[in-house]
């Protein structure tokens, strides 16, 4: 080799030299770069590809009735989801999920075809769907941990319970109302995903998050089904639209039970109308009729210008009132306080008012809550209907007198009824009775609240023993009777109010309000049937499901018949009205 080869082969060699440490300065001036002054930008691209957030919800907390016997729970479900920019050949992938998921496939190919890095395909899927999914082998497709809510009683107390929506937030009833306490703990995670685009550690995430607290209601589910198995026989045997029915405890105002016929099943809410979905007897206010009249008669005893003796001329059935007429059911004459809310005499009920004043009889209406609201602790509650005295003429006074012209929830009826109950002293309505963590530990009670004094004990007893008269025999509630306790009540039928603003002559609101024990109240019960068809009279629609419920919960609460209390029997051959 000479040498001038020699110079050339080092030229060359020198070039590739050169050329390749110049080739590893710009790699390592671009590795510099990207590490020190583009270091954040390639962590979120490589975070967008590996990583997401995920909004965790904690698990969410049961609600319990009284003797702790669960009335919703949260249960562990799976949710299938996918991340499309890995699935392959989105079509095929399409249609068998579609298949397995139960929806239809343009719906999962939509899902597919999306840019994001990540869908939902299938919220709160069933095992069997998940299953379905998990034998395809579909590559870009996630399972996630999950809650949903469960109502083990199906319809028992739909409508108080209320319900949640696929995110786990209540949307109606206690649900709703109490959702803050309810929910767990909220906060956002990041999810790692592998190198196939699956997620994992997930259901450590949920196990880690915060569960919410308890409700402990004072419903008792026993009572609870009582009263609705009694209102649905109510409502359909006499071929009404609807029903409710409400158990109260006058001491405390604890609510046992709160019915609604027809039931819906909150597990599957959806496919139900959304008027099921309410509670009625805190949102709906009805004119109340006759049961009225015992309001009527304690403001007329506690104001003093009538005893339980006292007669008035009931006009033989019919009586002349500005240009109107009262009537009554059937024609009397003399009648004495006792005897008016009896046989539920209209025209008797108008003349005791007249005689205590318009004033006077406002200021007694509204001390037993009719008006305003309760304040229980459930969402919507109505305040119903009062009118100022003011605004009254002499028509409106006497039919408010009977019920007719005001209005009011049933919550309000049986709070105002457990007033006379509890010896003239009206407890607030609750519904909850405490909440606790997910430890079981206490975290806050309700106590007893006293609304306020609304009749002296004296006058609460006189209106007990007047509607023990009401079951007896020849009384408008005689169906209500029930051998071994004693019991007392009053009937209510009033005519509903049409689209042209006009009393209908077909549409009436039956009711039966009454307690038991009559001498000490253990619990006050009113049954409500809208729109019966074949018995229009709250004595013969709604009291004997009275009957039912008071007999079973009596029971239900180990309160034995008295041996010293006259037994009375129904007539079969009786139709009261009332």
């Amino acid at each position: 080799m000479t040498k001038k080869t020699n110079k050339g082969y080092a030229s060359r060699t020198a070039i590739v030299v050169a050329l390749f440490m110049l080739w590893l300065a710009v790699i390592g001036a671009r590795a510099g770069y990207l590490q020190i002054y583009r270091g954040p930008w390639l962590s979120n691209k490589a975070a967008v590809q590996y990583e997401r957030e995920l909004t965790i919800h904690g698990k969410r907390g049961a609600i319990y009735d009284r003797r702790h016997q669960a009335m919703a729970v949260s249960i562990e479900t799976t949710s299938v989801a996918a991340y499309p920019p890995m699935v392959e050949n989105k079509l095929q992938a399409a249609a068998k999920l579609a298949k397995a998921l139960g929806v239809p496939k343009k719906h999962v190919e939509q899902k597919l075809a999306s840019k994001r890095s990540f869908v939902w395909l299938k919220r709160q899927a069933t095992p069997r769907q998940v299953n379905a999914v998990k034998k395809y082998k579909i590559k870009g497709i996630d399972f996630l941990s999950g809650h949903s809510r469960f109502y083990p009683n199906t319809t028992l107390a739909a409508q108080l319970l209320g319900f949640t929506g696929i995110d786990g937030h209540g949307l109606e009833g206690l649900e709703f109302y109490f959702d803050k306490d309810l929910k767990g703990e909220e906060y956002t995670i990041t999810m790692l995903k592998d190198a196939l685009g699956r997620g994992f550690e997930t259901d450590q995430w949920v196990a880690e998050s915060r569960a919410g607290n308890n409700l402990i209601l004072t419903i008792d589910r026993q009572i609870q089904y009582i009263v609705e198995n009694a209102l649905a026989q109510a409502v359909t045997e006499n071929e009404a639209v609807s029903g409710m029915a409400i158990v109260m405890e006058p001491q405390t105002g604890a609510l046992l039970a709160v019915a609604h016929y027809p039931f819906f099943n909150p597990n599957t809410f959806r496919k139900y109308d959304r008027t099921l979905w309410r509670n009625r007897a805190i949102t709906d206010p009805f004119e109340p009729g006759s049961t009225m009249k015992i309001f009527s008669a304690a403001a007329a005893l506690e104001n003093g210008v009538s005893n339980v003796n006292t007669i008035f001329y009931c006009e033989n059935g019919s009586y002349a009132l500005g240009g109107h007429t009262v009537n009554d059911t059937k024609p009397h004459g003399w009648l004495s306080l006792q005897q008016i809310i009896k046989y539920s005499s209209n025209i008797g009920t108008v003349k005791i008012i007249e005689k205590v004043g318009q004033k006077n009889y406002h200021d007694y209406l509204q001390s037993f809550g009719f008006g305003n609201r309760t304040k229980i602790d459930c969402p919507g509650e109505s305040a119903g209907s009062l009118p100022h005295f003011r605004r009254w003429t002499r028509v409106d006074t006497a039919a408010i007198a009977f019920g007719q012209g005001v209005s009011a929830t049933a919550l309000q009826l049986i709070t105002a009824a457990c007033a006379l109950a509890n010896d003239g002293v009206m407890m607030r309505p609750y519904i909850v009775k405490a909440v606790t963590d997910s430890n079981g530990r206490t975290v806050r009670t309700v106590n007893h609240d006293i609304i306020r004094r609304v009749v002296s004990a004296e006058t609460s007893r006189i209106i007990r023993r007047i509607m023990k008269t009401v079951i007896a025999s020849g009384g408008t509630g005689e169906r209500a009777a029930l051998e071994g306790y004693s019991v007392c009540g009053k009937t209510g039928t009033a005519q509903k109010i049409d689209a042209t603003g006009k009393y209908a002559k077909d549409r009436y609101v039956a009711s039966f309000l009454g307690f038991a024990p009559a001498e000490n109240p253990a619990l006050a019960v009113l049954v409500v049937v809208d729109e019966p068809r074949k018995s229009l009279y709250g004595g013969l629609a709604a009291a004997p499901a009275f009957k039912q419920i008071v007999k079973e919960t009596l029971s239900c609460l180990d309160i034995a018949p008295g041996t010293d209390v006259k037994k009375l029997r129904v007539s079969s051959r009786f139709r009261g009205s009332g």
